[in-house]
């Protein structure tokens, strides 16, 4: 049986965005697995494999059912223990954990300040008014008054990713010689800025930049292919 991943979309479902989708996305691709992506508008996540989870993204392989981007790239490496590892041990797996704290705490958080309008604007009615309630709940304010400095945001992008330009510096990927999860964590981040707002707002010649156009060369360059 296929192994199916649910992940997250608007109204166009060849451009699915989600930063925690495309993880396990390349997580599924750096295996060699085979799968179908079912992409879902948000108000829709509710309805799939009994109501399982509220957020996506979900894998089902065969009689297997895992969500969280992480608890599914443990899932993959210990399902598929022959396939390249996307960790290499113990260690592996706790630097990925350091590495999702800075995505989630401070990368997403950065990208949300440039993203949040595109990604609204990307989502059916219905699907935009539950982006609009849920996000302005959060946020504390109205997504135009959330996005009215999104210069500034844009301006003060780069010097988020300064901890890893530093890496760089000294390896070409995070996992050293070759990416390993801990990479598809930030990739994941910058694949959602690109695919909503159409740029990673980086110069060409950026550490960062260089990096992550490798990675969007992996697999044939499938991830290269959604924009």
């Amino acid at each position: 049986m296929a192994i199916t991943l649910y992940s997250l979309c608007g109204v166009d479902e060849t451009r699915p965005f989600s930063p925690h989708c495309w993880k396990v996305v390349m997580a599924l691709r750096h295996k060699g697995l085979d799968f179908e992506e079912r992409p879902l508008a948000f108000t829709a996540i509710p309805a799939v494999e009994e109501g399982v989870s509220r957020t996506v993204p979900i894998l089902r392989d065969d009689q297997h059912l895992v969500s969280d981007s992480f608890a599914i790239a443990l899932y993959l490496e210990d399902a598929y223990p022959e396939a390249p590892s996307l960790f290499r041990g113990e260690g592996g797996r706790a630097a990925a954990r350091l590495v999702e704290g800075y995505a989630q705490q401070i990368v997403h958080p950065a990208i949300t300040r440039i993203a949040l309008p595109d990604i609204h604007a990307m989502l059916a009615p219905v699907d935009q008014d539950y982006f609009r309630k849920s996000r302005e709940q959060r946020l504390g304010r109205t997504l135009e008054d959330f996005a009215a400095d999104r210069e500034t945001a844009i301006a003060a992008w780069p010097a988020h990713l300064q901890p890893l330009r530093h890496m760089l510096a000294h390896q070409p990927f995070i996992g050293g010689d070759t990416p390993l999860f801990a990479d598809y964590i930030v990739f994941g981040a910058l694949q959602w800025l690109r695919i909503t707002t159409g740029s990673i707002h980086l110069a060409s010649d950026d550490p960062v930049s260089i990096w992550f156009g490798h990675l969007l060369d992996l697999h044939d360059q499938a991830a290269r292919q959604i924009a």
